[in-house]
């Protein structure tokens, strides 16, 4: 898949989820009562113990009024095409998911899309959120799990979903899955309004040990 080409991005997603809830003046108990994620795990996510799957995400998100893209951002795109040898990767802080943007940035912009290269092994968390999902499997196989069901989807199998379904996926094949990921769930929220630059000097302030709120 050519790495040597791509470029990957790290950042600590918990500190700008921390001092975004901070500057909102949210306790860690009023982002949890709105977003829906329990305070134990969104704890975790801040102390970078956990890394949520982008369905857990765009609720913490959309709780505190921002976009996927804002904890998320990549340096921005001149214009709505991405080639795929020049089409620059990312990765969550702590994950190691490996994450391709595909979405175009403008003014009201609602879906959010990305290509995931998935390794052997990967387990997601079980999550419910608002909005809407598409998976298609480009290369390998996932395990899907729907409200109790078992799906195996391989090479050219999609699936679409209400995120209002409890849902989880894990990739137990023996090769790296590649899957387009499609959402809607940012509830009108424009990413490209708040994405701040990565390496922004907000993103080197260290983070307390013990503090939580």
């Amino acid at each position: 898949m050519a790495e040597k080409h791509a470029r990957k991005v790290a950042f600590a997603l918990g500190q700008r989820i921390r001092m975004r809830r901070q500057r909102m003046s949210m306790t860690l108990q009023h982002l949890s009562n709105i977003s829906g994620v329990s305070v134990g795990y969104l704890s975790q996510v801040e102390r970078s113990n956990a890394v949520p799957s982008l369905g857990t995400l765009a609720q913490i998100a959309t709780a505190l009024d921002a976009g996927v893209d804002y904890f998320i951002a990549t340096p921005k795109q001149a214009d709505s095409v991405t080639r795929a040898a020049e089409r620059q990767r990312f990765s969550v802080d702590g994950n190691s998911i490996v994450y391709e943007k595909l979405a175009a940035e403008f003014p009201g912009c609602e879906m959010t899309s990305f290509v995931l290269n998935v390794p052997c092994g990967y387990q997601s968390e079980p999550v419910q959120h608002e909005g809407e999902e598409l998976i298609y499997v480009l290369e390998g196989s996932i395990r899907q799990m729907m409200d109790g069901q078992e799906f195996v989807l391989n090479a050219g199998d999609s699936m679409h979903f209400p995120g209002e379904m409890m849902h989880s996926w894990s990739n137990d094949g023996p090769e790296v899955a590649r899957l387009l990921w499609v959402g809607r769930m940012l509830k009108g929220a424009t990413p490209a309004s708040q994405m701040p630059h990565v390496g922004a000097p907000d993103l080197e302030i260290a983070q307390s040990s013990n503090e939580e709120e």
